[in-house]
Parts: C-alpha cells; sequence; structure tokens
C-alpha cells in the first residue's frame, strides 16, 4: 500500500528521494516524509500529498547522502502529522519506514509501555521501532542483530527501512509479504517499493525475499535470513524504460494507459501467437501442460479488476476447454476452509504480483498440493515467485490506482490459455480455433477503433456527471464487463453504481429505475443479442435512461436508446476487449468533469499489500 523510496551513496539523498516518492505516489497519499543523517537524524512529515511535504521542506538544511522517504496510505491511525513516517523512537536515535500491518502491534505495544516507552502516534509502526530499539538496548548489539531479533517478535506484514545516528553511513531493510526491490549503481544504492523510482539511475536490481535482512554499509551490500544466514543477492537487469512511467503528453495516467491498450494487449500475446504459421504457445504452460490437460477443476483467484478477469476466463475456459472453473475473491478463499485437491490447478491474477489477499489464498492452495499458475505484470514480483508457473502480461507499468491495461492484458493471456488447453485437449475444433486465433491478432487495431469514440463519450459523460447512481447490464461474456465497467465508475468518480447480469434485472434491481437513473447496457450482438433487446425494452418502458454499447451497424438498439456507443463487430469470446474500452473512457471522463482526483481516488492505492 504505501511507498518506499531510500538513497545511500555519494549524491544529495533528498531530491532522489523526493523524486521517487513521486513515482510511487499512487501507492499512498494520505501524508509523507523523509528522514535524513548528516551527524543528526531528522524527520521531517506532513499530512497530505508530496508536494506538501515538499513545500514544508522548503526552508529546511536537507543536505545528506544518506536518507529515506514513505508515502501512506493509512492503516492504523488516521491522516495527520504525527502518523505519517518516518517514525522515531522514543530516544530519536533510530527512525523507520514501514509498509504493511503489525498484526500483534496492541500486545507488543503493551509490554512497551509496562518497561517506560510513550507512544506518539496510533500507528503499528512506531511500535516496530521501539521495539527494535528495546532489543538493542537490552542485548547490547549492533542494529542489524536487533532488527533481525524484533522480526522473530512480529506477526504480519511488512517492508521496513532503519536509520540508526550512531551507526552512520548504514541502512537496514527487510520484507516479508511487502515488496522491496534495491537497486546497485556504482557506490551506491535505491531502495523501493517497486522499480520505478529505481529505473532513472540504474537497471541492476535485487529483488528481496520474505524473511531476508539487507544491510547497506561501506558500499557493499550483505543480505542474510532472518535466521542469521548469508545468502548471495542476485542481481538482476531491468526490462523498464523511464519514458513507460511517465504521462507522455497525457493530462493523467489513467489516459495514457486507456490508449496505450493497442501496444499493451498486442505486447501481451507476442511470442505467444502468430497466426499465419499457426503458431501458439505460452512458456509457462509447457511443464504442466499435463496437469492442465487432465485437470478436473480450475479454481481463479483474484481481488478487483483482476477478479473481473477471472470471471471473463471462467466462461473462456469452461467454453473452449471444457474444464469446471470456479471464481474466488482472494480475500475470502482461505478463511470459508476451501475443498481443495492435488489435483486442482489455482490461477492467481494480479496486475501487481504483490496483493496480499492472492499470496495468502497461493499459500494455502500450496500447502493443499495444488498447483499454482501466477498471471501478473510485475517481473520479479511475489507472486511470480510464489508460483509454480505463470505468464507474464507484459502490459508495462500501470500507474493509474483504476487498472484498464491490466484488465485487457490479463484478459488476452487468459485467451490464450483457454485457447491452448482447449487444443491440447481436443475440446475445440481446429478450424473455430484458427479464426478464433486470427481473430484475437486482430483485436489491436479494433481497440483502437474502439478509441476513436473518445469525443461521443466525452459528449455522453457531460450528461451522465451528475448521476448519484448508475447500473450496468450484460450477459454472458459481457457480464464482467457490466462489472467491471461499474467498478471503474465507483473508482474514479465516487458515484455509486452496480453491474448486474441483465436477466437479473427483474429480480429487484428494475425496482431502481426511473427517469433519473442512467443504465449501461453492454448489448454487443451475440449468442444473447435478443435477450438483451428485451432487456432494453423493460428499462425503456420505465424509463431509465439507456446507454448502449453495440456492435458497429447495430440498426435495432439506436432506435431504443439515449446514447449508443459502436464498437467493431468480433468473436464472442473476445468482445470484452472492446465493450470494456468506452466504459474506462466514461468513466475517466465523468470523473474529470467532476473535480476528482482520477490517478489517486480517494481512500484506494494501487497496490493491496496488506491483508
Amino acid at each position: 500500500m504505501c511507498g518506499i523510496v531510500a538513497y545511500i551513496g555519494h549524491r544529495e539523498a533528498c531530491p532522489i528521494i523526493l523524486k521517487g516518492l513521486r513515482r510511487l505516489e499512487y501507492r499512498g497519499y494520505d501524508s509523507a516524509g523523509v528522514a535524513l543523517l548528516n551527524g543528526n537524524l531528522n524527520v521531517y512529515k506532513k499530512k497530505g500529498k508530496v508536494s506538501d511535504l515538499e513545500n514544508f521542506l522548503s526552508d529546511k538544511d536537507t543536505h545528506s547522502t544518506i536518507g529515506m522517504g514513505h508515502t501512506r496510505w493509512a492503516t492504523h491511525g488516521e491522516p495527520n502529522d504525527s502518523n505519517a513516517h518516518p517514525h522515531y523512537s522514543n530516544s530519536s536515535r533510530i527512525a523507520i519506514i514501514h509498509n504493511g500491518i503489525i498484526e500483534n502491534y496492541s500486545t507488543l505495544k503493551t509490554l512497551l509501555q509496562s518497561k517506560g516507552y510513550t507512544f506518539y502516534s496510533d500507528t503499528d509502526t512506531e511500535v516496530f521501532i521501539n521495539l527494535i530499539e528495546n532489543i538493542q538496548d537490552e542485548n547490547n548489539c549492533k542494529l542489524d542483530e536487533a532488527v533481525r531479533l524484533a522480526l522473530h517478535e512480529v506477526v504480519g506484514a511488512y517492508a521496513i527501512v532503519v536509520l540508526s545516528k550512531d551507526e552512520p553511513n548504514q541502512l537496514i531493510a527487510a520484507r516479508k509479504g511487502s515488496p522491496l526491490v534495491i537497486g546497485v549503481g556504482q557506490d551506491e544504492y535505491f531502495l523501493a517499493s517497486d522499480a520505478t523510482p529505481i529505473i532513472e539511475y540504474t537497471n541492476n536490481v535485487v529483488y528481496v525475499n520474505d524473511y531476508e535482512i539487507a544491510i547497506i554499509k561501506d558500499g557493499e551490500l550483505n543480505i542474510k535470513t532472518r535466521e542469521d544466514i548469508p545468502t548471495t543477492p542476485y542481481v538482476q537487469t531491468l526490462a523498464l524504460e523511464l519514458d513507460s512511467i511517465e504521462k507522455g503528453g497525457y493530462d493523467h495516467f489513467m489516459l495514457k494507459e486507456i490508449f496505450e491498450q493497442p501496444r499493451s494487449i498486442h505486447d501481451s500475446m507476442r511470442g505467444r501467437l502468430i497466426a499465419a504459421q499457426n503458431h501458439l504457445i505460452m512458456g509457462g504452460f509447457r511443464e504442466f501442460e499435463n496437469k492442465f490437460v487432465n485437470a478436473k477443476r480450475i479454481i481463479i483467484v483474484a481481488c478487483g479488476t483482476s477478479w473481473h478477469a477471472g470471471l471473463v476466463a471462467e466462461y473462456l475456459i469452461e467454453d473452449l476447454a471444457r474444464i469446471p472453473v470456479e471464481v474466488e475473491y482472494a480475500s475470502e478463499f482461505r478463511y470459508r476452509n476451501p475443498i481443495i485437491t492435488e489435483d486442482d490447478i489455482v490461477i492467481a491474477i494480479s496486475q501487481s504480483g504483490e496483493t496480499a489477499d492472492t499470496l495468502a489464498a497461493i499459500e494455502l492452495a500450496k500447502q493443499k498440493g495444488a498447483t499454482i499458475f501466477g498471471i501478473c505484470n510485475v517481473v520479479g514480483s511475489s507472486i511470480a515467485r510464489a508460483s509454480h508457473a505463470g505468464a507474464y502480461t507484459h502490459a508495462g507499468p500501470e500507474i493509474g490506482v483504476a487498472s484498464t491495461k491490466a484488465f485487457t492484458a490479463q484478459v488476452t493471456v487468459l485467451t490464450l490459455l483457454a485457447m491452448i488447453i482447449g487444443s491440447k485437449r481436443g475440446t475445440i475444433e481446429t478450424s473455430k480455433l484458427r479464426s478464433l486465433m486470427i481473430e484475437l491478432e486482430n483485436i489491436p487495431s479494433k481497440v483502437e477503433q474502439a478509441l476513436e469514440m473518445h469525443d461521443k463519450v466525452i459528449e455522453i459523460a457531460e450528461e451522465l456527471k451528475d448521476a448519484t447512481n448508475a447500473l450496468y447490464l450484460g450477459r454472458g461474456y459481457n457480464f464482467p464487463v457490466a462489472l467491471e465497467g461499474a467498478l471503474k465508475l465507483k473508482e474514479i468518480s465516487y458515484i455509486h453504481a452496480e453491474g448486474y447480469p441483465a436477466a437479473e434485472m427483474k429480480h429487484g434491481p428494475i425496482a431502481l429505475i426511473d427517469e433519473n437513473m442512467p443504465v449501461i447496457v453492454i448489448a454487443t450482438k451475440d449468442s444473447s443479442y435478443e435477450k438483451i433487446v428485451s432487456n432494453i425494452q423493460e428499462v425503456k418502458a420505465r424509463k431509465g435512461r439507456i446507454i448502449a454499447i453495440v456492435t458497429e451497424g447495430d440498426k435495432v438498439i439506436p432506435a431504443m436508446a439515449e446514447h449508443v456507443i459502436e464498437v467493431p463487430a468480433t468473436s464472442e469470446y473476445l468482445v470484452p476487449l472492446l465493450s470494456v474500452i468506452p466504459l474506462q473512457l466514461l468513466s475517466y471522463h465523468i470523473a474529470v468533469m467532476r473535480g476528482c482526483n482520477v490517478d489517486q481516488p480517494r481512500n484506494l492505492a494501487k497496490s493491496v499489500t496488506v491483508e
């Protein structure tokens, strides 16, 4: 949830840290702070955005070549100056930044209070740093040893960086369940929650593993386990370009990422699909081909937008591969004592690859002997490493909190997977598979056509921007798209919206429809077209405001709807990749017109790394 940046080297630390925090602000933007070590250990922090912190620092002495910064998404304690990170220990000689949740903080806090410790915030993080200080004092040990011992006492998730004025020229970091990456430069090191603050300076990185402690001192990086066993850092080379994390002339990252979808969908297929050569492969599938071919059940676990992609995959896999599929909210999966066997395949979907609930679901499934197939966007992420096999979506960095290109990239990879399984199982005819391969290759150009409806969407957004509620309806493959469209509107415009299967409308939601209720119907031509036409007539009879997403050239629905947005014709299996585009644009423009912060919607963060 929160963003962590730290630097140690020969440059001025503060400008590097602040620039990094701006790049990580999508991970949390309730408050921000820095700690700089230069003889004294100085902590400066402020409620609000990173820009508020920068203003606060304008008259401060920030000269230092070692420091750390944090941008917060609140868990324990409301957003204010006191709860902002970094946090001092009681003696003010040690400071910490922390991403995650310490579940047993209350017990530890009571213990520390009994020893005379005072707390000045409502956070679990302040408990953590005072625990470290207490262990160091009682054991008369070095800071890295105190951190190591403290990690045995805390329960929960964490990525931490610790500074001490008594041991200058040293950064100590550790992680469990929250991401942490170290950039390796020339006599300098950069630490961050993800690679976006690092790539400007180096593309050589080390991903810290769970239960590992990194000690950077005197120009050297050493890593050891919580059990004090040294490990050899594995330096990887990042394939990430700086311009991919900039806005590139767009007003918002979200709009940029919507318009990047022709390329990101293509990149998700690149090397995996060449229709002219009848080439259809997925590297991560090969090792477990027999497992997939003989699977009796596939379970998909995900959260939010990724869960909606999983629902599309349920239709695809059952349709094309004839394997039963269950789609589970990862956040509920582990708490209902699910029945999992060694014959099950669990597909875990996550843009960041760090989603805490999905990681917890993976661990449970692995304990039961299931095979885990991970689908995520971030190379080297926790889910990628926890899975037995998997596939990257190759969508490129997604900075906007509301996922757009991540959804279509996930659906693309899941479509390829369903086609491959169906082909290997012999449940899809060769001619049908061939036709689907050709059509999937054409999807990027058809997404470009769908994006040409941009001006039409702006006109509709102008009329809907003052709505207080909205219904989204779809059938079959378009039902998950209705859910995704409603989620996008809720996330960034704060308009209450719900997605429903169109046939379910008359089982309750129809009571809400009146002349003020916008009803967005995804009504492309497919096997349920006649049924969706009937549903539109039901809405129209009750004076609902109908906005329809239709197949190009449709003559029936435009006569019934107040507004129509056309998308190109495609296979029913692939229509979510097109029908979702105008819904993304609609939510974006409504949010902009309402004055909402599109890239940083209230109460949300990009990567949910806490349960």
